[in-house]
């Protein structure tokens, strides 16, 4: 068939979900199938070379090489960690990088993948959070991470599968960038993809309690919250996100989000072990009162220094405590074992290449007052 000749910009079609690149197909005059078959050939077989894949039209191959890109980033750095973790630094733009994070486990192989370039929220025991903010990665940046995962390690490997799970737990707020997030989302499920299932691909947040409610309507996926306090005194000093949205208005976020009778999630909190700060028996008993009537199971995460964070990890005893007052209470709890702490690759440490941070207060504000606006509208409707 014969291809448009209108002019369009170049795009890159790494980061459309099928829907999207059948639309794409559409305009220049191509069938919808060509969809599935460049995203077969992209994400399946690594092939991003539109020459390469043989069952386009040769006119068709030489219209999408002129005209669209499957841009890969750039890796800087990999690191590898005693405990067989590995962190690649990946250029994302011509002044910044991201993490990403691959943990390999007996019975998974578990990718966490970066949003944002530094993270548009402030909480004080994140090294990420120290870094600044200098904007929301890409649909296309973000599935990248796991195209570059994936087909690196097959090769090193000598695997025709590596990664089963996706964490959304690298650098950045993942609902604060909601959109380009579900976009990856979606292929990363998509049969002709990755194929993840559901409960394979996990969206972590610090509350955003509107965009928990979208992401409700939008995808059926895992969600984990980073709690990480009991009450709203704690939780305002280590999140300040939390005086936007207290903690009863994320309990009630989350018990929506598992609503729907046919989700069979439960929701995974987060919990970093801050010595003195939240680690104390009372804490613990409070936390069971806070989220004991919502199916959950808690994960207890021994805080991962970084240089001059001004907190410290709670003992072993204290973890320990703390672990029997939620099990004895009927809570599932497991303290996770740090993973690439001695090459900064554990959770909280993520840091990146970030040089443009001035973005952070203006995009804080644009982002959380539409928010606030429209929850208090959704609210008062309701």
């Amino acid at each position: 068939m014969k291809l448009t000749q209108q002019k369009t910009t170049v795009q890159n079609l790494m980061g459309m979900p099928c829907q999207d690149l059948e639309q794409y197909f559409s305009v220049i005059r191509e069938k919808p199938f060509r969809a599935t078959q460049v995203m077969k050939w992209t994400h399946q077989q690594g092939i991003t070379d539109y020459e390469h894949m043989t069952n386009l039209s040769k006119s068709l191959r030489d219209w999408l090489s002129e005209n669209a890109q499957m841009q890969l980033p750039e890796m800087l750095s990999e690191e590898v960690s005693t405990d067989g973790t590995r962190k690649w630094l990946l250029r994302v733009d011509n002044k910044n990088a991201v993490e990403t994070v691959y943990i390999p486990e007996d019975d998974r192989a578990t990718l966490c993948v970066s949003s944002q370039v530094g993270c548009v929220l402030d909480c004080t025991f994140c090294a990420t959070a120290r870094q600044g903010f200098a904007g929301n990665l890409s649909s296309a940046q973000i599935i990248a991470q796991l195209w570059f995962a994936e087909h690196r390690l097959r090769k090193q490997l000598n695997k025709t599968r590596v990664i089963s799970n996706v964490v959304f737990m690298g650098m950045g707020e993942p609902l604060a960038n909601f959109d380009n997030v579900v976009k990856a989302i979606q292929i990363m499920m998509d049969d002709n993809a990755y194929g993840l299932g559901k409960r394979k691909v996990t969206v972590s947040t610090s509350g955003l309690v509107p965009k928990i409610d979208k992401l409700r309507e939008a995808l059926d996926v895992s969600l984990a919250v980073s709690l990480h306090a009991p009450n709203d005194e704690v939780r305002n000093q280590l999140v300040p996100l939390n005086r936007r949205y207290p903690i009863s208005e994320l309990i009630s976020a989350c018990h929506r989000f598992l609503e729907d009778k046919h989700r069979k999630h439960s929701i995974t909190f987060e919990y970093v072990m801050l010595d003195q700060v939240n680690d104390q028996p009372e804490h613990a008993k409070q936390l069971v009162k806070v989220i004991q009537a919502l199916p959950s199971k808690v994960n207890l995460i021994p805080f991962n220094s970084f240089p001059n964070s001004g907190y410290q990890r709670s003992s072993d005893k204290a973890i320990e405590k703390f672990r029997d007052i939620l099990q004895a209470a009927g809570i599932t709890t497991i303290t996770r074992r740090p993973r690439g702490e001695d090459i900064a690759a554990a959770c909280g440490q993520l840091a990146g290449d970030i040089q443009d941070q001035a973005k952070r207060k203006r995009h804080y504000e644009k982002l959380y007052e539409a928010d606030l606006l429209k929850h208090k509208v959704e609210v008062a409707c309701a």
